[in-house]
């Protein structure tokens, strides 16, 4: 299994973090190692001093795929879910200033919430791009989001990556974040939802 993830497709989210909008989608990978436990806490690292929760909406790939037309890519997948990609983000400034690639940033261990509840995409009106999202903190809304506000949509997004890489059944594409990232603490508890369904709890350590 691939975790695909695209950065800056929400341009509220590329603006509070001051990076310019891309003119093509930008995707990094996670390894499986990144996945966080099925009701397993997450743990901070002792190496970082500010992870920053980013909530996003997660497609499964159903078929296996090769330059995919962007036509034809919403047969690629029909369930979605909703996931964190848990950022280092001081470790992925200092290694963005330097030029350096920031998976040690992004790829850690336990990086990726990817909930084993999938909802088929036609339970929630068949539109990936149609979906409203949010997370909570301790009770509290941080971020909330709109597939429709997406730079890049999520069959062009699939189309795009397709090109560089095979996709194969059961990778999970992260499609971005909306604005409102924000640190992590220890004892903060994290809820996410998608279009009023709750899809994960989790508990930061």
């Amino acid at each position: 299994m691939k975790i695909i993830c695209i950065g800056r497709n929400y341009a509220d989210h590329a603006a509070e973090l001051g990076n310019s909008l891309p003119s093509a989608p930008l995707f990094f990978l996670k390894p499986d190692s990144a996945v966080l436990m099925h009701r397993h806490p997450f743990y901070i690292p002792d190496w970082t001093n500010d992870v920053h929760h980013e909530v996003e909406l997660l497609v499964k790939i159903s078929r296996v795929g090769k330059c995919i037309d962007p036509a034809f890519a919403h047969r690629y997948y029909d369930a979605v879910s909703l996931g964190i990609d848990f950022t280092a983000r001081d470790v992925q400034a200092a290694l963005k200033a330097k030029g350096h690639p920031w998976e040690q940033a992004k790829a850690f261990d336990g990086s990726a919430v990817v909930p084993r509840t999938w909802v088929p995409l036609a339970e929630v009106g068949g539109d990936v791009q149609d979906l409203a999202f949010s997370l909570q903190k301790n009770g509290s809304d941080v971020q909330q989001g709109h597939s429709g506000q997406m730079l890049f949509p999520v069959d062009d997004l699939i189309a795009h990556v397709s090109r560089f890489m095979t996709l194969k059944v059961g990778d999970v594409m992260f499609t971005g974040t909306p604005a409102g990232v924000g640190p992590v603490a220890t004892g903060d508890v994290l809820t996410g939802h998608l279009c009023g369904r709750q899809m994960f709890e989790v508990e930061v350590r």
